[in-house]
This record gives C-alpha cells, structure tokens and sequence, in this order.
C-alpha cells in the first residue's frame, strides 16, 4: 500500500489500454452543447458515463438542476469522515461542435484516433480527456490504499462551452452541499507539453461590439467622396485610440496598477512556447517592458475578433453606411470588470469618438480570478508534483484564458488549484483536436500521486489550528 504503488496502477492502466477504451467511449458521444439536436447526448453522458464510473468507486450521485442550465448537473460525493479534508472536482462533459467536414482525412471528431504519435478527438483536451483522468486517478488510488483519506466531491456540467449557464445559481442554492477546503481541477494548457502546471485562476473577458450607423444606405464614393463620413474609416480610428499599432492598451482603466511581486516572482520561471504548432511569439507586441510569460498570464489583452465595414467579399463603388467591430478584453485581478464598458464609454467620449456605439456582444462576463502564489495549498500542490515526475512545475497566476473560476472563489469561498493536462498546440475548440499520448501517461501518474498525497495526512488542511 505505497504511493509509488498506486502511480503504478495507474501506468498499467495506460499501457494496457484500459484508459484508452474508456475515453474512446466518451469521445464517441457527439455532446455538442452548441447544437440543440444534441441534447440526448448530453444527458446520456453523464447517466450512461460518468455516473456509473463515480458510484463504481462508492460515490454517492445525485443530479443538481436550475431552469437556466441546458441538463442537470451531475454530483458525486465520497464522504469518509469529518475530520479528512474535502476537495471539490469539477469538469464537463460537453464539447465544442464538431466541425467535421474540416478535419483531416482520416480523422473524425467522434472518434478517438491514434495518428503520427497523437490521439484525435473532439474533447480530448477539452475536458473529456481531463476528467477521464482524473477519475482514472481516483480509482488507482482506490485501489490501492482502500480509501481515499479525504473526502471527494465532483460537480459535471453539460454547459460549459455555452457560457456555463445556471452553474453560478446550482452553486448558490447548493453552497453547503459543495463546502470543501480546496478545489482541484483540470482544464486549459500546460505552459508546454512536458512540464507539468498548476494555474490559480484565470483571466476575465468580456466580449463587446464598437458600431458607427451614419446613414440608412450607401452612397456612390465618385458623386459623394469627400462630402459624406466613412464609417470604417471613423471606426479603424476609433480603435487606434483603445490601442497602439503594436498592441498597448491606452484605456487607463484597463491597465493594471501593477504586477504582484509574488505573480512576477513565478512567472520570471515560466517561458511561454506554443511548440512547433504554434505562432512565434514577438517580442515588441504588447504591453512595453512585460517579459512574454507577464503579458499573458499578468496584464489585460485587447483584440478586434472581426471588424467589417461594406461588403468584403464583394466591393462596391459606394461609401458604406456602417461599420462593426467585435472586440474582446482578457483582462487580469485589479480591472473592475463592473466598469470595463464604462470605462472605455468614456475613454472614446473623451477622444470625440461619442458617435461610436458600445454594446456588450453577450450576457456572460467571466470574472478575473487568482489565489495567492504564495498560498500553502500551492506549495503543497507543486511539491507532488514534482515528487511525481522530478520535474519543477510551472506555477501560472491564472490562465491566459477564462474559466468560470470566480464561482469556486467567491460563491463558494474556495483556494483554487488546477492541473491541466493539455497543451498550447492541441487545436482545442478548432478542427483536429488532439494531445500527444505521453502527456496523458504523465498526467495520469500525477494526478495518481496528487490525490494520494491529499489522503495521506500532511495538507494544509491538517496543518491549519482547529
């Protein structure tokens, strides 16, 4: 009954196929939140998958419900004593649209499919394959110990890629349900395919759109050039004025008074490499005098997503009537996100842009979220971690993206600590999702020993006065 035991287990269960038969199983289930037709497969996800897994290890199940969310929530509580610690998981079970006509030859969404050294699928790295893990994590330990020696608790949504809808009020009207010390989680990147991560939070967004409505119609540019606005023409301006032409921020409230020095002190040890998939970094885009690793995961980010103004794909003679930018704003703790319209309302106003038209593009705004670096929760953390695989893990403020996080930080008063288990090349969200299988051995093996080192009695939790 040893730690290294139980991480054994869980490399047998990776080599001998086991693993791999379950996931293929739930990426064969087409749970596309997106499309409605789609309903049924969410709901015999989590009653046909995940269900039977968590009471196969003696957790007790119940579905969690709220008018506003697309299926129940799925929880599942393994409750061994009072005394123990008690971690909250979360995952979910629904995946982004399949896009099937654009993947490769070959290779199907639906499908989990080795090819040149990577496993395929829709939901393989988002989050299929990250709570697959983690509960294949559960059982080794199981296993091999008998018990835990914590208390678990899991929250599955079918919503997530959609906005997360009622997951804010399941967690309000079920707060003492969900109480637990800690919350452990898997979602995102690692900074780089072999090094293992743990984030602390993540980063906001908002998503918005800028618009200029000068007239009812067009007008020829030969009779009316120089006599009418251009309202994409206004509008490019109008954006010059938010950002520089190499990416700083110029709205004051967008910025953040300063970079931590706990922040700046873990990410001076973090290098940001998409790998040979992704985009090379450069250096001079940004917020001037920000290493790469502090512009993404320790200040806002500013971006037009789309910006159309005529008709681009069939020009005409004729000055358009309008024009529409949709915009987005990652931003870090320290923005309000309360006042982010406000902000840049004024900011436009006070550059004579007040006939630029700001709206909120959607009704979700994802709040910024962090823990402390310093936090003992995450020591411990990136202590097994680093017993596990002999590597030092990269420890990320937040995410560069956004999660739902600030509902387990200030609904339910959690420390936060997740351990992704994809990477920055995954295709994630796009045609051709995929990991590499060694990623998910090791993962597998990490979360084996974070889980038995959460039972084995020297957590903060123990440590803390009664």
């Amino acid at each position: 009954m040893t730690r290294d035991a139980a991480i054994q287990l869980a490399k047998n269960a990776f080599d001998d196929g086991s693993f791999k038969k379950e996931l293929t199983k739930r990426i064969n289930r087409p749970t596309e939140s997106q499309n409605p037709a789609r309903h049924p497969e969410l709901l015999s996800y989590m009653a046909e998958e995940l269900q039977p897994a968590f009471e196969a290890m003696g957790f007790e199940c119940q579905s969690l419900t709220h008018p506003k969310a697309k299926a129940p929530f799925l929880y599942a509580q393994r409750i061994e004593s009072p005394d123990l610690p008690s971690v909250l998981g979360y995952g979910h079970g629904d995946v982004i649209r399949g896009l099937e006509s654009e993947w490769r030859e070959g290779l199907s969404p639906w499908a989990l499919t080795e090819l040149e050294g990577r496993w395929y699928g829709r939901g393989i790295a988002d989050n299929k394959g990250q709570h697959s893990v983690n509960l294949q994590a559960l059982a080794c330990v199981l296993a091999q110990r008998g018990s835990l020696g914590f208390n678990a608790k899991y929250l599955i949504e079918m919503g997530e890629e959609t906005g997360s809808p009622g997951l804010k009020e399941v967690c309000q009207d079920n707060a003492a349900l969900l109480k637990a010390d800690l919350l452990i989680a898997s979602d995102g990147p690692r900074l780089s395919a072999d090094r293992p991560t743990l984030f602390l939070g993540s980063r906001g967004c908002i998503n918005f759109d800028l618009s200029i409505e000068s007239r009812a119609g067009a007008h020829h540019s030969g009779n009316w050039g120089g006599l009418i606005s251009n309202p994409g023409i206004q509008l490019a301006h109008a954006i010059s004025c938010i950002v520089s032409d190499r990416g700083e921020i110029k709205v004051p409230e967008w910025k953040p008074a300063s970079l931590p020095d706990a922040v700046r002190r873990v990410l001076a040890d973090c290098q940001v490499d998409g790998g040979a998939n992704g985009p090379a970094i450069e250096p001079d885009w940004g917020q001037p005098g920000l290493s790469p690793a502090e512009r993404v995961f320790g200040w806002c980010s500013f971006e037009v997503l789309a910006f159309k103004t005529g008709n681009p794909d069939n020009p005409v003679n004729a000055i358009p009537p309008r024009a529409k930018a949709t915009c987005q704003l990652r931003f870090v703790v320290g923005i309000e996100s309360d006042d982010i319209l406000s902000a840049l309302r004024r900011h436009l106003d006070r550059h004579g842009f007040g006939y630029v038209q700001v709206k909120a593009s959607g009704d979700e705004v994802f709040k910024a979220t962090r823990i402390d670096p310093d936090d003992a929760w995450v020591s411990w953390a990136a202590k097994s971690l680093q017993k596990t695989t002999q590597k030092t893990p990269a420890i990320l403020p937040n995410l560069g993206g956004s999660l739902p996080n600030d509902i387990f930080t200030d609904v339910l008063g959690l420390k936060t600590v997740w351990v992704p288990h994809s990477y920055p090349g995954c295709s994630q969200h796009a045609p051709n999702e995929h990991l590499p299988p060694e990623l998910l051995r090791e993962a597998l093996q990490v979360m084996t020993g974070l889980y038995w080192d959460l039972g084995a009695g020297d957590t903060p939790h123990s440590r803390l006065p009664s």
